[in-house]
């Protein structure tokens, strides 16, 4: 027999052995515990955006606990274009939740998605989200009074995925909600100084921001759609355009930094020879922003400077 600390009882050498077993299933359970734990905290939650974008608004919902990874990242490459590789594959597959924008925008994700296959992981497609019909313009991120909806909806989806984090995820979506106020604001100066002043854009990258600000787009619907699907446009189209410089019939023109031909740069052209404010938009958000909201601000306040010049 073996004594127990306490005299006067005494434990039985099966009774230690089970202990010492039962102590052992308690320490080897804490310390598979610990490591998920520290395995989480060091990694993150694995989060992949098709575009920087909305990538950057991942980021700013999920720090500090989501770590995320955008696909198409280059501002100088049409995004249209865009070919998934071997990497992007990857990263879809280890992914916890992914972000993709949808209308057609980024079918490559389509593929990548279902090649990948997971059980527990989330998608979040801003289209459905906001409930849009395929075939409409699919820039959706420069619809800045909905952007909170898809912020919403990629919070949603880091709680379900880690409930752990729940409050600190819920404290960054108020965060970056308000950080939209200043833009709205912005939107809503230009909509009440320049509410119905015809404007041009060489294709509907901006249309969302520009129809938010009550600004009236006069491009000849064609010419845009065939510059935006990589097509030469008609003619008559093209005619039509080069006819709203030439007549200043346009007090400004939007020009897809990413998306240059020569018959866009005859546009531009024509629209520096009439003395036509030119701002220039991009779909990519450009590597020197720090922010989707600084990036938006800039533009805003390029296209309210430009109006000014014309009012």
């Amino acid at each position: 027999m073996i004594l127990s600390a306490d005299k006067e009882h005494y434990m039985k050498p099966r009774q230690l052995a089970a202990l010492a077993v039962l102590a052992l299933l308690v320490t080897g359970v804490a310390g598979i515990l610990f490591a998920n734990r520290s395995k989480v905290d060091t990694q993150g939650l694995q989060v992949v955006a098709a575009e920087n974008f909305w990538g950057n608004i991942a980021s700013q919902l999920g720090a500090p606990y989501a770590h995320v990874t955008s696909i198409i990242t280059n501002p100088n490459a049409d995004p249209h274009l865009y070919e998934s590789d071997a990497r992007d594959a990857a990263d879809v597959s280890s992914a916890r939740v992914v972000i993709i924008n949808g209308m057609g925008y980024d079918d490559f994700m389509s593929k990548l998605l279902s090649s990948s296959g997971s059980n527990n992981r989330s998608v979040v497609s801003v289209q459905q989200v906001y409930g849009f019909a395929t075939g409409s313009n699919p820039h959706l991120w420069y619809d800045i009074p909905r952007i909170p909806e898809a912020a919403t909806a990629i919070t949603a989806q880091y709680i379900a995925q880690d409930p752990a984090h729940k409050a600190t995820y819920q404290r960054n979506l108020v965060t970056f909600d308000q950080s939209l106020q200043p833009l709205l604001k912005d939107v809503t100066t230009i909509r009440q100084l320049y509410g119905g002043t015809p404007v041009a854009y060489t294709e509907p990258v901006p249309g969302y921001l520009l129809s938010a600000a009550k600004l009236m787009v006069v491009t000849p619907e064609g010419f845009a759609k065939s510059i935006e699907d990589g097509t030469d446009p008609s003619p008559a189209s093209t005619e039509a355009m080069d006819s709203l410089m030439t007549g200043k019939e346009t007090h400004l023109l939007l020009y897809n930094t990413q998306t240059v031909s020569a018959v866009t740069q005859s546009v531009k052209d024509f629209a520096k020879q009439s003395d036509i404010p030119i701002v220039g938009v991009s779909e990519t958000m450009p590597s020197n922003e720090p922010t989707y909201q600084a990036w938006q601000a800039s533009q805003i306040k390029e296209i309210e400077q430009a109006l000014s010049k014309t009012k």
